[in-house]
């Protein structure tokens, strides 16, 4: 089973929704998830969020945030996911923001990656992913490592539920 199809039984079990904000990935992400038959259940939709203007004006990034460290960045990575799960309305967002290369941009290597996830009850999560290879290798990755975060924040946030639900046991 893909990362994708295990996130959308995963969101589909539990009734839940989500959102994706990218910049590097160009819209990946929505296409792995949308290959799943029934995605439309759980997937609200996405943001190509390309241009750091984007990321400021639609997602609602610190605009102070992205002058000083640019849009490579954790908490940058963090509130696009938070900014797109607000904009769609989803109980979860995921984001990546990255270098896929040929050039280092913001003074990042070619390679670096984060990807982020925010969910309900103030879940939030971000990865730094030093990934090898060409920009199609380092955008594919990308896809893989972000629906791998979610997968495992569903899969934690559900065992973490039943344990409550059932006395700590």
């Amino acid at each position: 089973m893909t990362a994708a199809a295990r996130v959308l039984r995963l969101l589909g079990a539990r009734g839940e929704t989500l959102a994706v904000a990218e910049s590097l990935t160009g819209g990946l992400v929505a296409a792995e998830l949308t290959a799943v038959p029934g995605a439309s259940r759980s997937f609200r939709g996405s943001v190509t969020a390309y241009a750091t203007p984007v990321k400021r004006d639609l997602l609602g990034v610190d605009a102070p945030l992205l002058a000083e460290r640019g849009a490579v960045d954790p908490e940058v990575a963090a509130q696009m996911a938070a900014g797109v799960r607000r904009v769609l309305d989803a109980d979860w967002g995921v984001s990546t923001t990255g270098v896929a290369g040929p050039e280092p941009q913001d003074g990042q290597p070619v390679g670096m990656v984060y990807a982020a996830v925010a969910g309900p009850s103030g879940v939030e999560k971000v990865v730094a992913l030093r990934l090898n290879g060409g920009r199609a290798e380092i955008r594919h990755e990308s896809v893989r490592s972000v629906l791998e975060l979610l997968a495992s924040e569903l899969g934690e946030n559900a065992r973490a539920q039943d344990t409550e639900q059932h006395g700590g046991i």
